[in-house]
């Protein structure tokens, strides 16, 4: 009689625990994003982590990775086959991206930006001693022009073509990214090398720390008004201050233009406005992991877009009471 009380017992239990509500910790579905981000020696891989690490934290249920890439070109490729649901980008990229004129891709990308981030300054990196002093010193000498698919590639090249050079005037050209560009100068195996970054870039600090070596900065922001007038108003003039880099001591003028955070159109609005919400309410994370996320503020973060901000975002700015201008390449 006893095995039989008992029997039933179990069957009650079991009959309980398949009608009870699942555990939520297991019901809950996990959103995972993935962020593209840049190489390992620049600021978007730094500055993609802290994200990354503030959206897992913070968002409920989803879980967001930072990946290395080559950047800004590839990073607009990632977004427009869905293998990554957020990227940084340069500006002058998303609009070539958008307006379907990307470098390898010949389609319309359904780009959108969250946020204005910070601004990069093109370095023009040469040693001291090399004979390299103007951008025209590049002619017949060896070069780094950044990595394939960077956005420093283009906006390098567009430098250069101010000053009448082509890759064709070069010595060498090599494609390197930012920590490989100061490996390759460190050792002499280039001459000069370009990298659009934010201040202070990684792998030029290092550079610079570097005894026996002196860097030397190339002044190129009479550049800007013919990059201005052949492909809008995306660039304009900046200056790296003196003491950013050991051994520079006096400012230098350069071509500097903003970066994005972007995704995708399809991305789901409330997700997009999640994620707006909280970098812009956390910015001392960010800033906790790169100092050139200083320069993202409510206000800033609206301006400097030249492609449509995804509806998720303008509904956090309408919130805020901030102004989105209307993009305008």
């Amino acid at each position: 009689m006893k095995r039989t009380v008992s029997c039933c017992k179990l069957i009650v239990l079991i009959l309980l625990a398949l009608n009870a509500p699942a555990d939520p910790v297991w019901s809950q579905t996990k959103t995972r994003l993935s962020i593209a981000t840049g190489g390992t020696g620049g600021v978007y891989y730094p500055l993609g982590g802290g994200m990354a690490a503030l959206i897992s934290k913070h968002l409920p249920a989803t879980e967001a990775t930072a990946e290395v890439t080559t950047a800004s070109v590839d990073n607009m490729k990632l977004i427009h086959t869905n293998k990554v649901a957020l990227a940084l980008t340069q500006a002058d990229i998303a609009l070539d991206a958008y307006q379907g004129q990307l470098k390898g891709l010949n389609e319309k990308i359904g780009v959108r930006s969250l946020l204005a981030l910070y601004s990069n300054y093109m370095h023009m990196v040469s040693l001291e001693g090399s004979g390299i002093k103007t951008v025209a010193d590049f002619k017949g000498k060896r070069v780094s022009t950044g990595a394939p698919g960077s956005g420093t590639e283009i906006k390098g090249l567009r430098v250069m073509e101010a000053y009448g050079l082509t890759p064709k005037d070069l010595r060498s050209q090599e494609r390197l990214g930012a920590a490989e560009s100061a490996g390759a100068l460190k050792d002499r195996k280039i001459d000069a090398f370009v990298w659009d970054g934010g201040l202070p870039t990684a792998a030029i600090l290092d550079l610079a720390a570097t005894p026996g070596i002196k860097i030397h900065l190339i002044p190129h922001g009479d550049a800007v008004p013919k990059m201005a007038a052949k492909y809008g108003p995306l660039y304009f003039v900046g200056t790296i201050p003196k003491g950013v880099y050991k051994g520079v001591e006096q400012e230098t003028p350069v071509a500097v233009l903003t970066n994005l955070l972007v995704t995708h159109e399809r991305l789901e609005e409330n997700l997009a406005y999640q994620i707006t919400k909280l970098l812009l309410e956390r910015t001392d994370d960010l800033v906790a992991v790169h100092k050139a996320a200083t320069e993202i503020t409510l206000k800033s973060a609206a301006v400097g877009s030249p492609v449509p901000f995804h509806p998720g975002a303008l509904r956090y700015f309408k919130e805020k009471g901030v102004k989105v201008p209307t993009a305008t390449p």
